[in-house]
């Protein structure tokens, strides 16, 4: 196999497994209420911290995670069609960020969707904003690294 033809698939196996764990984490087990019952006692342990007083975190937690994860993806799906629709020099296009914020909005749009089927998940709008703008800020970052690297 070719060199580009090995960094494509990597591309896309990288981007797919990335799809695969916000699948996993767009599931029941990884509900609001599921993931209280794991961080509030190490959170209790580590600070004290009663149930009140964690619930502000635990939500801004859930939202950091909605951050990196659709940042990570947004980074993946660029990386993708870098390899899959080259050009030189190889370094960032506004269409490969394009389309990976396009990915990264239908993929935040489809996750939302799937967890209004959920009872104990809730799919909402403001959700599939934050996710792309996640999206759309890796985007910016990739694009002065790549403008500072030149």
């Amino acid at each position: 196999m070719s060199s580009h033809r090995q960094d494509l698939v990597k591309a896309w196996i990288a981007a797919i497994l990335w799809l695969i764990v916000i699948s996993i984490e767009s599931t029941t087990y990884l509900s609001g209420q599921n993931t209280s019952h794991i961080l509030y006692p190490i959170f209790h342990f580590l600070f004290g911290i009663d149930q009140a007083h964690f619930e502000p975190w635990h939500h801004v937690l859930r939202k950091a995670g909605h951050v990196v994860g659709y940042a990570m993806l947004s980074f993946f799906l660029f990386r993708a069609w870098r390899e899959t629709l080259p050009v030189e020099p190889r370094r960032w296009t506004p269409r490969w960020a394009s389309l990976a914020v396009l990915g990264t909005l239908l993929v935040a749009s489809l996750d939302e969707w799937h967890q209004t089927f959920l009872p104990s998940r809730t799919g909402r709008w403001q959700d599939v904003v934050l996710d792309t703008s996640a999206g759309i800020v890796a985007q910016v970052l990739l694009s002065l690294f790549f403008r500072k690297s030149e």
